[in-house]
């Protein structure tokens, strides 16, 4: 795929998607939903890939949808006799930032968003599903939804109660407000908010420690168990699902490895691949 609204750079294990529309405050788009989903498909195959950082060009991570519609720029019918994909019918209609949040949530490979700018609507649900997210200092927040008169996107109404509690994120939602990185570092919606110089080598500081000390098999696993466990009714299942993932990884080379090189004081070398070695163990409700 050749990539128009989104750049992409490989090192040392780590893959940097940079949503590059910076003419627009890289105002989302459905070709950029494209794109960074198929740089997911890419990292995905790419076991050289173990971790993905996202980040923005220019002044901001993503100022939100694209409005260059006017105000037609939410209406579904609108979309539909515009884009082939885009359906205009209450029960097959999909918000395709929750599409791409879907996407994100179910990537193999740990995700960090580098946020560097303004996250506002989609551009700040679509960090949600990210792993980690770290914020410049400059960076602003809004799931200003309600203020363009529609309802939250992103899958965000499940995403958000969990990452900053329902009355925060009821107050977002309700009032729309944009709101700094230090509010959204109290809040836990960051990590932390950090110097704009220091934001990429601290995203990528966190991306290469993963990279060179854990194996991609475990980490995969692990991803999918810390959010599937999310929405399950009691620890009981989780106990069954984490007793599944233990009696296949207790048996694996990885594992053998990963013991051996802690006796010996030396650095392991992890050889199962997320490309061919996945078990193929019960799906998470």
């Amino acid at each position: 795929m050749d990539y128009e609204e989104i750049s992409t750079s490989i090192e040392a294990g780590v893959l940097t998607v940079t949503l590059d529309r910076p003419d627009r405050l890289n105002a989302y788009t459905y070709r950029m939903g494209r794109e960074i989903s198929h740089a997911l498909d890419v990292a995905d195959e790419d076991d050289d890939i173990r971790a993905v950082v996202f980040t923005g060009r220019g002044r901001a991570f993503c100022a939100g949808a694209d409005l260059e519609m006017g105000a037609d720029a939410f209406d579904p019918g609108a979309h539909a006799k515009r884009f082939d994909d885009a359906v205009d019918d209450a029960e097959a209609f999909r918000d395709d930032g929750g599409r791409l949040v879907l996407r994100l949530y179910r990537s193999k490979k740990p995700l960090i968003a580098a946020i560097n700018g303004a996250a506002v609507g989609v551009g700040a649900t679509m960090t949600l599903p990210m792993d980690f997210r770290i914020a410049s200092s400059a960076a602003r927040f809004g799931f200003v939804f309600a203020r363009r008169g529609i309802t939250p996107d992103g899958c965000s109404t499940w995403f958000l109660p969990r990452v900053v509690g329902l009355d925060r994120a009821l107050e977002w939602c309700f009032t729309g407000r944009v709101f700094d990185a230090a509010e959204a570092a109290e809040a836990s919606l960051v990590r932390a908010a950090v110097p704009p110089e220091e934001l990429l080598p601290r995203a990528r500081e966190l991306a290469r420690t993963i990279a060179e000390n854990t194996p991609a098999v475990a980490i995969a696993l692990t991803r999918r168990l810390l959010w599937g466990m999310q929405s399950v009714p009691d620890p009981e299942t989780a106990h069954l699902h984490e007793s599944r993932a233990l009696h296949w990884t207790g048996g694996s080379a990885d594992v053998r490895e990963g013991v051996v090189a802690f006796l010996e004081k030396r650095r392991p070398d992890f050889r199962l691949r997320v490309s061919t070695d996945l078990p193929d163990l019960p799906p998470i409700p």
